[in-house]
């Protein structure tokens, strides 16, 4: 079991990334607009906050996707095709984004969000399933 634990997290750790550069890809791309670090108010939060708060949102965001890979093949057993992790990678963000990140002020709920954002974050986390799937099938094989 701890080794399925251990192959969850580095697929989790492998598709955290993954979904981070759809992310900054989208951002550079500039259709993540308005994104509020940290926070809903509107306006562009002050720059010592936005600084600040990056480590902390990043170990977290890292965090999350490594309990999440792990969580992922201790329920799968360890093998599961790419509809299973995607539908689970997207199950995450729902619950997410319709949950405790409006909650807690990161972000508003994907339905009253910026569609643009909202298709980045959807799509990186698609991305986020199939990097996972792939990786822990690869390290479960026999």
């Amino acid at each position: 079991m701890l080794r399925m634990l251990v192959r969850g997290a580095a697929g989790g750790a492998l598709a955290t990334v993954a979904l981070t550069a759809v992310s900054l890809a989208g951002d550079q791309a500039g259709l993540m607009r308005d994104r509020p670090s940290g926070r809903v108010a509107p306006g562009p939060p002050p720059r010592r906050a936005r600084r600040r708060a990056w480590p902390t949102e990043t170990l977290a965001h890292f965090g999350f996707g490594v309990a999440s890979g792990a969580a992922f093949c201790a329920l799968s057993r360890g093998r599961a095709g790419l509809p299973l992790g995607i539908g689970y990678a997207l199950a995450a963000w729902v619950a997410s984004q319709r949950g405790w990140v409006p909650r807690i002020g990161i972000l508003p709920p994907d339905t009253r969000d910026d569609s643009s954002r909202t298709a980045v974050l959807a799509t990186g986390h698609v991305v986020y399933g199939m990097v996972l799937v792939a990786t822990v099938n690869h390290l479960t094989r026999p």
